[in-house]
């Protein structure tokens, strides 16, 4: 397995935000969230323009003849058809052999891909996968919600996963919840709402603004579900992997935020220096946090060739699901 990474040159910082809300702490923000600033797509670059240069970086290191299969995992499509993977497939230059599919998850993204991903390789359909998770939430976001604004970037990033990896790839907890459908939703734009052209600004939390046509979060009850579902997910994923908590060598949650994770940490009591949180200069990139997390974990050699990781995504749905892999 490989991964690599790709933001956007575009990069907003705290002091940038603080200076359009002025009775925001950007201080007390970053202490908290452990976000100093994110990267945002520009007006003309899409999450399939981010995830075409993250393919781009990733076949550098791979012979893409070899490329059997294109996976792409986005809430952010250029079009409602036809299938980003097949775009991303000709201007990458892969072969016409090569398979294509699209699937729309955010925060639970990475790790519902990789169980298809097993899924592929297990079947014989596929040797060698280009896996892309790439997100542009940015452009669903209104001016006025400085919450969103603080806690979203936008970035893509690409895993190759081959057959001699498939024994890598561990026993899969897949969770959903569709009750929570509207604790993270964009609700106009798609066939059950037409876009609006005059839609009313709605206010809620602590001063932000909103439209239907934009990107609306209840923080409150996605912290209550995370909280309430992601510990039991971790318990059932060890059990099912034939593992106690002792065994895994690393954890790489989605990086929702810094006050959640070390929440959760804490309620799995799972060792400080076996847990990764670090959101500090890319926010939360919804499906691309965990590999952007994974590729950082092993250039900085925090992670080694044989460790157990055990990788678990959360979220809008709504989402959850967790594996444990070896590197």
């Amino acid at each position: 397995m490989i991964i690599n990474t790709y933001l956007p040159k575009k990069v907003v910082t705290n002091q940038e935000l603080q200076r359009e809300f002025t009775e925001w702490d950007a201080d007390a923000f970053e202490k908290k969230i452990g976000i100093k600033q994110r990267h945002v797509a520009d007006a003309q670059q899409t999450a399939l323009d981010l995830a075409v240069e993250a393919g781009k970086k990733i076949l550098n290191d791979f012979d893409k003849t070899k490329i059997d299969f294109v996976l792409f995992c986005t809430q952010s499509p250029d079009y409602y058809l036809p299938t980003s993977a097949c775009i991303i497939q000709n201007r990458l230059g892969l072969a016409n052999s090569c398979g294509a599919l699209d699937f729309n998850l955010g925060c639970s993204g990475y790790i519902y891909g990789l169980s298809l991903i097993k899924g592929l390789l297990a079947g014989n359909i596929a040797n060698n996968i280009l896996f892309i998770t790439a997100e542009t939430y940015s452009k669903y976001i209104h001016p006025k919600d400085r919450t969103n604004r603080s806690i979203f970037g936008d970035g893509a990033a690409a895993t190759i996963v081959t057959k001699e990896d498939l024994n890598k790839l561990g026993e899969f907890v897949l969770k959903t919840d569709g009750d929570g459908f509207d604790k993270l939703i964009v609700r106009n734009g798609a066939a059950r709402f037409p876009f609006e052209c005059n839609p009313e600004e709605i206010t809620y939390g602590s001063e932000n603004k909103y439209t239907n046509n934009n990107l609306y979060m209840n923080g409150p009850d996605i912290f209550t579900f995370t909280i309430e579902n992601v510990p039991d997910l971790v318990e059932q994923t060890l059990k099912k992997n034939n593992l106690d908590l002792n065994e895994i060598d690393y954890f790489i949650y989605h990086q929702a935020n810094a006050f959640m994770l070390n929440f959760l940490r804490k309620k799995s009591k799972i060792p400080k220096e076996k847990f990764f949180i670090d959101l500090y200069e890319t926010g939360n990139t919804v499906s691309a946090t965990i590999p952007i997390a994974l590729k950082k974990s092993i250039d900085n050699s925090v992670v080694k060739p044989g460790d157990k990781i055990l990788l678990a995504g959360f979220g809008v749905g709504l989402s959850w699901g967790a594996t444990v892999i070896t590197i």
